[in-house]
């Protein structure tokens, strides 16, 4: 293995195993290679949708105060190498290729064993953990790939867990009810270690609740313990105001839209309040104030073009689409609405197409390089729009459609952050 792609091959190729639950195999790896998790700090975070916002949040406020923070978050829109990152700067390529080279050979001695390959998530997140340890982050955001209770980031005993909201998404492989969903991001939950959720369905609460007893860890939850009030939707993004516990009220703006986001921005304000108290960390009024503003996670109702005014957002399951319909209500109501979408194969795109059904005016679907993605002819079948139409380039709808637009118009695309992520290149450039 001699340069960055032939690494990134290898790490993809480890993609043909799929998904595998449970943790014996990065656990293996880990004691193999000195147990590097145990030298570090985390806040672990589970939850359907809101992970890579809230750590984004995070991010933002303990930089803000001077802190040095490594995260690690899945998908990446960009380089791959933006899952493993220090302050927002992701790993460099020699880097990846240094700690590829130390681990391939003890992939290959798990692999004769009867624990079999490791995935490319397992690696990734061993990767992960290698980099971390050797530059030593004052603390680490660690965001799950699936669920939580068999997710390979569950080797860790955080300081903190984050638990976002619930909703039905991998269903084949979480359960099919929002309590067995539940069960499984409750999984992340370490004895004596604190637990805030912002998930709001009594059934999921009942079962986090359960298991924070269990592990004799303190729940926090939102509208319980704390809790967040919507003010207005700006051009520049939105303003609420946050209860905390001891009658705290303050004021705060974020950049991110969406009436979603002031749930993600509380989930953080909460975990830096807990932390702060705990006397682990310092942070002033103004650090955490400054760094929700200055958040800004790409993907999430972002602004690529304007006049007419283009939009990426990477809702994929029904909750994230339902909070993207919110936010074009709050911010482009009287505005026409187009829309190209592409999504994954195995999500429930006919109720995703159907939520936005009442504000779309036009859309086309399409599909993209990508072994799940579903053909464009297949979400045509499924749309609910009178205009509809389909093109499997994605590049020639988007050039059709921008030709259509007024300059008061809008186009939203979604439907996959992989989708996303490869529009979004083209934007960029």
């Amino acid at each position: 293995m001699n340069s960055y792609e032939e690494a990134l091959n290898w790490i993809h190729s480890l993609l043909k195993f799929g998904i595998k639950p449970g943790l014996k195999r990065v656990e293996w790896l880990l004691k193999k290679t000195g147990n590097p998790e145990t030298e570090l700090s985390f806040i672990h975070i589970a939850g359907t949708n809101g992970k890579g916002s809230s750590v984004e949040y995070l991010r933002s406020i303990f930089n803000e105060a001077g802190f040095s923070v490594g995260t690690f978050t899945s998908p990446y829109l960009i380089t791959f190498n933006e899952r493993v990152s220090i302050n927002g700067s992701p790993i460099k390529d020699e880097e990846l290729l240094q700690y590829s080279r130390a681990l391939k050979p003890l992939v290959e001695e798990l692999t004769a064993t009867p624990l079999g390959s490791p995935t490319e998530f397992e690696v990734i997140t061993v990767i992960s953990l290698l980099y971390f340890a050797e530059k030593k982050p004052d603390i680490v955001l660690f965001e799950t790939g699936l669920g939580g209770l068999y997710d390979s980031t569950n080797v860790i005993t955080p300081i903190l867990s984050l638990i976002t909201n619930i909703g039905y998404d991998h269903m084949g492989i979480l359960g099919e009810t929002i309590e067995e969903i539940a069960f499984q991001k409750a999984g992340i939950i370490k004895a004596n270690v604190p637990v805030i959720s912002t998930v709001e369905q009594e059934a999921a609460i009942e079962v986090i609740e359960r298991k924070a007893v269990e592990m004799k860890s303190d729940s926090y939850f939102l509208k319980r313990d704390f809790d967040v009030l919507h003010q207005e939707s700006t051009d520049n993004g939105e303003k609420f105001t946050y209860i905390g516990q001891e009658n705290v009220k303050e004021e705060y703006v974020i950049s991110m839209k969406g009436t979603h986001q002031i749930k993600n921005a509380g989930l953080a304000i909460a975990a830096i309040h807990h932390l702060r108290k705990s006397g682990r960390f310092t942070f002033s009024t103004s650090d955490i104030k400054n760094g929700l503003h200055d958040a800004n996670w790409a993907g999430r109702f972002e602004k690529v073009s304007q006049s007419p005014d283009i939009i990426i957002d990477g809702a994929h399951n029904l909750q994230g689409v339902h909070a993207l319909k919110q936010t074009l209500l709050n911010h482009y109501r009287s505005k026409k609405v187009y829309l190209l979408f592409a999504a994954l194969h195995d999500k429930d795109y006919g109720h995703m197409m159907k939520e936005l059904e009442e504000i779309v005016y036009e859309a086309c679907f399409t599909t993209f390089d990508f072994p799940r993605a579903a053909s464009a002819e297949m979400l045509l079948a499924e749309s609910p729009f009178p205009n509809s139409s389909a093109n499997s380039s994605w590049t020639e709808a988007l050039d059709e459609l921008r030709g259509r637009l007024n300059k008061e118009d809008v186009l939203i695309i979604t439907g996959s952050l992989y989708f996303i992520s490869e529009v979004r290149k083209t934007f960029k450039k």
